[in-house]
């Protein structure tokens, strides 16, 4: 499906590598989370607790893969 573009011998190599972060479930499971709290307020206070505590657990999910994708980039840009 997908070629291989060659590179054109005639133009300059690119200056620097583009980082793409990898597919992620995290932005649907923390408008979950979001959507759950705030139903919670309608519905029960304890709705409410499940749902701040899920946000949490995402959001700190979310930064510890977020900072392991950082720190595998290259310190050096030239």
């Amino acid at each position: 499906m997908a070629e291989r573009l060659e590179h054109d011998p005639n133009l300059a190599p690119p200056a620097e590598a583009i980082h793409m972060p990898e597919p992620s479930y995290m932005p649907v499971a923390l408008a979950f989370a979001i959507m759950v709290t705030l139903v919670g307020i309608l519905t029960g206070i304890v709705i409410s607790i499940i749902g701040l505590i899920i946000v949490v657990a995402i959001l700190v999910r979310w930064i510890r893969s977020a900072r392991e994708e950082i720190a595998e980039l290259p310190l050096e840009h030239h």
